[in-house]
């Protein structure tokens, strides 16, 4: 695989950094934690990209995707690690938007995804219960025929801002008798006003409010939300978390922390010296480096193959166990590097106004919450065990 840029791709690139230079929202902090931001900020990007055309990079033209090759959207995903920049959210765009326009029909994806692609629309994923996470079949979330309409009854968890969410795509048991459980589930599109619909916060430990619990009570759902056929949202919902699973590597952003991680272990001492001469940790740093440039490369073996019409496959498996083994490693190593700094925990620091002061270095204020934030990300999107399951039965055949 040659990875030298072509003068043609040099030229987009700086296009891409020009751009990002220029438009993107001086406001809103690439620095701090997406719960430091207003609803208002988190799609400012997503917005301003929407007007430019390139919010959805990855979908097909004719429903408003770029139509750049696989290394102008590695470009792309670099230039924006650069800056760390808020991306948008991938609940519209990564998630449902690519299920609407592969199995959806014109009414539905002349509603859905105009207001995707602007930012105009947020939503939210309704597929883990209380009883049925790794286990997603298990879900027993209803949805029962009605005349014209579905009435849904049952408990998402975990629901991530569905806060501030205009709709969410929902799976509901729709045959309770069918032969295998994954065969009666469907894919049902939601609107979140709708009555019978309660968003009760999850707390986390450090205060934020980014998880709910979603209740659904005798909610009516037309039947035309209903996305391809009855009983197939099984289908629909493994093709999602394809794509999910995909975009959970976040290379290019680990790419990014990497950076980081070494720059901080240049100013950090240990025993007079710096931290990056201790042998020791500048071996866990260059296996981390390695083991991401591996991943990097079947990312892009990825990416080429969605270009080429092949959607992903159970290869995502792989790139969500490595990448999310890597951003854990890697939050693992900022935390060690910083030490005792990263152990009090002020967070009124970081809110506007605040005449108060983080105990150490800047770099290390939010280490140790990333750090415990970085824990759940071998669980969502499917947990890393049930991955390999599926990488042994779809790819090694076992």
């Amino acid at each position: 695989m040659n990875l030298e840029f072509s003068p043609e791709e040099l030229a987009f690139r700086e296009e891409v950094r020009a751009f990002i230079e220029e438009n993107y929202p001086k406001h809103v902090s690439p620095d701090g934690l997406r719960d430091d931001l207003d609803p208002e900020d988190m799609v400012a990007w997503h917005k301003i990209l929407g007007e430019k055309g390139w919010s959805v990079p990855a979908w097909p033209v004719e429903y408003g995707g770029t139509g750049w090759t696989p290394t102008q959207c590695y470009i792309w995903s670099e230039e924006n690690a650069r800056v760390n920049a808020i991306m948008p959210l991938p609940f519209g765009v990564s998630m449902v938007g690519p299920v609407i326009y592969s199995f959806g029909n014109d009414e539905q994806k002349a509603q859905h995804l105009p207001g995707i692609r602007s930012g105009d629309v947020w939503w939210c994923q309704g597929y883990s219960e209380p009883g049925a996470g790794s286990d997603l079949a298990s879900l027993k979330t209803t949805a029962v025929r009605d005349g014209d309409h579905y009435v849904i009854n049952g408990q998402k968890t975990w629901t991530t801002l569905a806060q501030h969410a205009d709709w969410g795509f929902f799976l509901c048991r729709t045959d309770p008798d069918a032969a295998k459980p994954q065969q009666g589930i469907s894919f049902i599109l939601v609107d979140m006003k709708s009555p019978g619909i309660e968003v009760r916060p999850i707390k986390l430990i450090d205060g934020g409010y980014e998880v709910n619990e979603t209740w659904l009570t005798d909610v009516r759902v037309p039947v035309e939300n209903l996305v391809g056929q009855e009983n197939m949202g099984w289908t629909y919902a493994k093709f999602l978390l394809a794509h999910e699973r995909s975009g959970i590597a976040g290379v290019a952003r680990s790419k990014r922390g990497v950076e980081q991680l070494r720059d901080i272990a240049k100013s950090e001492q240990m025993d007079g010296a710096p931290l990056m001469s201790d042998f020791d940790f500048a071996r866990k740093v260059s296996q981390l480096e390695i083991d991401l440039s591996a991943l990097e490369i079947t990312e892009l073996r990825t990416l080429a193959g969605e270009q080429a019409g092949k959607g992903p496959g159970p290869e995502s498996s792989i790139l969500k166990i490595k990448g999310t083994e890597i951003q854990q490693r890697l939050t693992e190593l900022t935390l060690e590097a910083v030490g005792h700094y990263g152990t009090p925990f002020y967070p009124s620091v970081s809110d506007a106004g605040s005449n108060e002061y983080p105990v150490g270095p800047a770099y290390a204020e939010h280490s140790a919450a990333s750090y415990f934030n970085m824990r759940k990300t071998s669980i969502y999107g499917g947990s890393n065990e049930i991955q390999r399951n599926i990488i042994t039965k779809m790819i090694l055949g076992l």
